[in-house]
């Protein structure tokens, strides 16, 4: 399941440089996260980075994008290829 950010969001950046999938970009108002490079940092971390560091708590999984752990890694190996899963 994807991550979203909320409208709570206070625009700092602090999530944006901590994705490892690049999946964080700033928007008209608020940071927005592409469901499509989410991992949910499976792959690259032991828990979501953008969560870990958001000052607000304005990060929350997304109920409308559930996906498995394997779906998640397959994405990761699709974003990261060659590299090795942590």
């Amino acid at each position: 399941m994807a991550y979203k950010i909320t409208d709570e969001c206070i625009s700092c950046g602090a999530c944006e440089a901590e994705c490892p999938n690049g999946a964080i970009t700033e928007g008209e108002t608020i940071y927005a996260i592409d469901k499509g490079r989410c991992t949910e940092c499976i792959g690259s971390h032991d828990a979501p980075q953008c969560v870990e560091v958001c000052p607000v708590d304005a990060i929350v999984l997304d109920p409308e994008n559930e996906e498995s752990r394997d779906e998640l890694m397959e994405k990761w190996k699709g974003l990261h290829p060659g590299e090795e899963p942590k």
